[in-house]
């Protein structure tokens, strides 16, 4: 369990990485499953459980066919649990929830993109991340909302924003 000060008050943020044997990419076999970690727990203010899962194009394409009615692989899923609100004496996550990441997909994004394949897979967790606590960008305002936020907590680890802007 990873552990965040807040203020005076620990916040633990439980983040579980799993790699799928097919998700195995040679740009992000320098990224080891702590540096995903920090990302992750850069996004996380309240009591967290979060898995990342990183997949192969099959599943993704499976999971995404079974969960959205797309049959094409995408690059991040994310599946939030919805939680009873017992308030913060409880001890129990505020948010918990699946992340689901294909390599190959963020590789080939990157690269029709000419983004750092490793830059945009830091993005693709914090987008993760932010949706698992009901961030949307359904509409324009939402997006930005989304946006302002993720280019901040990406500024931390020093990747440039990724929708391309100045600064938001």
């Amino acid at each position: 369990m990873n552990t965040r000060k807040t203020g005076d008050s620990p916040v633990p943020v439980s983040i579980a990485i799993q790699w799928a044997p097919e998700a195995d990419h040679p740009p992000f076999s320098e990224v080891d499953n702590a540096r995903i970690r920090r990302w992750a727990k850069a996004c996380f203010m309240d009591r967290s459980e979060i898995t990342i899962r990183m997949v192969g194009v099959d599943e993704a394409r499976q999971l995404n066919h079974e969960f959205r009615g797309k049959d094409y692989a995408t690059n991040v899923l994310t599946f939030p649990m919805e939680l009873p609100d017992l308030g913060n004496e409880s001890g129990l996550p505020t948010f918990m929830a699946d992340i689901v990441i294909c390599p190959a997909v963020v590789e080939k994004e990157a690269e029709e993109q000419g983004k750092n394949p490793i830059d945009h897979l830091a993005h693709l967790v914090v987008h993760g991340c932010l949706h698992a606590q009901g961030y949307v960008h359904e509409l324009d305002t939402q997006a930005e909302l989304m946006e302002t936020k993720e280019v901040e907590i990406l500024k931390r680890f020093r990747i440039a924003n990724p929708y391309g802007k100045d600064n938001a």
